[in-house]
């Protein structure tokens, strides 16, 4: 299997999506929300830090109003580019702004079974499975723990996770299943191991961790202290808004784009307060809620000008993107998922988001499908080719080529032919079959999907992790489950 890591590079294509000026609004409309309305931070450390750099704090209420230049100065730490470190350096990935990365979703609760096609609820076998497909597949450069392991106790579940993708793959890990201190503590002491030390971890992070804010204009306060351990340990971490018209944010963009914000870069300045030029990274997957129900939709074309223009803001502030480009919401590889996850992905990938989540989710982020993981990654390979444009050179125009063929003539025993013919995109899973073909056989790109992933989890043998490592990491999580039983009920 290849270890090659697509990525969209150097793209010819561009978009705009908001005006400086229309930027310029959104940032003065966050600052006014974070100052006059404030954000809530429901951690004793994060209110701590907040008091300590002049910030207005209720701590009956937990709400914190900051004026505008304290927010200002602390994004101003944030640094621009750094790296994301693999298992295998020659997979690291570069946050540099010119790089566009895929890598699945996190925390399903399903999976469409590989084997039998019913749906269930998501185990630990799951996670090895899913990364195993994920380190042989070129499209996918790092992983997200992309279900929820729930044969696992709670209190360590998330380190399962981590372990077992480890285990499974040479790729960078980014999770959003840390959600206390002491998972934090112990998921770095984890990563540790990996690197070769915390101070060899500083300079080559194999793991990221991303938080959820609480929409509208809220955090969790376990993710706020997993976060503060993250960044004082030089683990890029990022906090993801997912306000949705209508329900968490305004029923007009804008105002939800300026509620995201606040909640973003609210939670990013007060990692730059406590631990200045802590790596850290904007995340966002915004959203529209149905008008006739006020639910989650997971697609349409709000999500789709969200994607791009989230991008735009992360810019603004000089810091890398994580975000949902895929995680159609319908409910099985059909139609719906190819329009929206062609379309969000298009959206991020011509604005250059760092980094793209969702391959493989259906219904939102609930159910895994390894069908929609294979299709995904080819609509991502699609719109890569896209975004390479035209190449126009002597070579590419190919004139001593014409000239030799002339009028009426044919190209297909070129030498200039067999050199570049492979630049042409040659799909796995369209069907480019004669009707007849097609006809006698009625199968689709689900059944060659489906059929991929299965033939690589049968055949890829993953490098294996130090089984020393291993070992060790299991003793920390058992360290975190005898102080979790050991621990009063609250």
């Amino acid at each position: 299997m290849s270890k090659n890591i697509k990525s969209i590079t150097n793209p010819k294509l561009k978009l705009e999506i908001l005006t400086p000026a229309e930027v310029k609004k959104i940032h003065d409309a966050t600052l006014w929300i974070i100052e006059k309305v404030g954000v809530k931070f429901p951690s004793q450390r994060a209110l701590d830090v907040w008091t300590a750099n002049g910030a207005e704090v209720d701590r009956g209420r937990q709400i914190v109003k900051v004026r505008g230049e304290i927010i200002e100065a602390a994004l101003k730490k944030c640094p621009p580019m750094y790296p994301l470190a693999a298992r295998d350096p020659n997979q690291d990935l570069s946050l540099d702004g010119n790089h566009v990365y895929v890598g699945t979703d996190g925390c399903g609760v399903e999976v469409i079974d590989i084997h039998t096609g019913g749906r269930r609820t998501s185990k630990i076998q799951d996670v090895i499975d899913i990364a195993r497909v994920a380190d042989a597949t070129e499209e996918v450069a790092f992983h997200w723990v992309p279900v929820s392991a729930q044969d696992m106790p709670v209190e360590s579940r998330g380190l399962y996770e981590i372990k077992a993708i480890w285990e499974n793959s040479t790729k960078h890990v980014q999770t959003e299943s840390i959600y206390d201190a002491a998972e934090a503590k112990a998921a770095i002491e984890m990563a540790a191991l990996i690197a070769g030390g915390k101070e060899a971890l500083r300079k080559r992070p194999v793991l990221s961790l991303m938080q959820c804010s609480a929409s509208p204009l809220g955090h969790d306060g376990g993710s706020l202290d997993a976060a503060l351990l993250a960044a004082e340990a030089g683990i890029p971490t990022g906090f993801m808004t997912m306000a949705a018209c209508l329900t968490t944010g305004p029923a007009a963009m804008a105002g939800t784009l300026a509620v995201g914000n606040a909640e973003v870069i609210a939670a990013t300045a007060l990692l730059q307060l406590a631990y200045p030029g802590a790596p850290v990274f904007y995340a966002a997957a915004q959203t529209a809620s149905d008008p006739r129900n006020g639910a989650y939709t997971g697609g349409g074309p709000e999500d789709f000008l969200f994607g791009a223009a989230t991008n735009v803001l992360s810019d603004f502030y000089n810091i890398p993107l994580s975000m949902g480009s895929f995680a159609t919401g319908a409910k099985e590889p059909n139609w719906q998922a190819g329009i929206e996850n062609s379309l969000s992905t298009f959206m991020a990938g011509i604005v250059m988001s760092d980094m793209l989540l969702g391959v493989g989710f259906l219904h939102g982020s609930r159910i895994w499908s390894y069908a929609e993981m294979m299709m995904d990654c080819e609509i991502f390979s699609i719109i890569e080719k896209i975004m390479r444009g035209i190449v126009v050179n002597d070579e590419t125009l190919a004139l001593d080529t014409i000239a030799a063929v002339g009028p009426a003539g044919n190209y297909l025993a070129q030498k200039h032919t067999r050199k570049h013919m492979l630049d042409l995109f040659v799909p796995q899973f369209m069907d480019r079959r004669p009707y007849n073909e097609w006809e006698s056989k009625r199968d689709d790109a689900r059944d060659w999907a489906l059929a991929k992933a299965r033939r690589i989890l049968a055949e890829h043998q993953p490098d294996p992790l130090d089984p020393k490592i291993g070992a060790e990491m299991a003793k920390i999580i058992m360290s975190v489950e005898k102080k979790g039983a050991t621990e009063p009920a609250r």
